[in-house]
């Protein structure tokens, strides 16, 4: 039985020593993202690339309404069959470029995603080469949805990481 109590305690005084030694983190993800320069860099481009691309298509519908416009100021004076093929020539155009339209924003929301996703996996792997070369078991990740509802200050790395990924010299804190 004395054995038996010894090896019990051991085995307690060793488990306790492993979870000391376990050195555990979190980081916010949304705000490591958002203030990640490389995000900012393409969320500026893709902004100004859609507001570029948006002030084409504006101009261009601007145009057909031109067109449209002067097509009902001498529609009256026209033939029925003149009329017929201008209104058929018109709405193939509308169509054209409601085509072009949606193209044109579906290329820029996929080249965006495609751009924001490499980010994402550019920070992820990075937190988990942070993590490797600090010696932490665990780094949590925090999202909007609160999934971290209390973790003591001092284990928060979301600066930490924002610095080193944005080509700062933050050090790791001796735990």
């Amino acid at each position: 039985m004395r054995n038996f109590l010894w090896i019990a305690i051991t085995l307690i005084g060793i488990a306790s020593c492993n979870q000391q030694s376990e050195k555990t983190g979190y980081v916010n993800n949304t705000k490591v993202v958002s203030d990640f320069s490389e995000m900012k860099i393409a969320k500026e481009k893709w902004t100004k690339k859609n507001n570029e691309v948006r002030a084409e298509l504006e101009e261009k519908a601007k145009q057909f309404q031109i067109e449209v416009q002067g097509y009902q100021n001498i529609m009256k004076s026209m033939s029925k069959t003149n009329r017929e093929k201008k209104e058929q020539e018109l709405l193939v155009k509308q169509q054209g470029l409601q085509r072009e339209q949606q193209t044109r924003m579906q290329e820029i929301q996929q080249g965006s995603q495609a751009e924001i996703d490499s980010i994402i996996s550019k920070v992820e792997g990075f937190i988990k080469d942070y993590g490797k070369k600090n010696g932490y078991t665990y780094i949590y990740g925090e999202t909007e949805v609160k999934n971290i509802f209390y973790a003591k200050e001092e284990l928060d790395l979301t600066d930490k990481i924002i610095s080193e990924l944005n080509g700062g010299e933050a050090t790791e804190d001796k735990k």
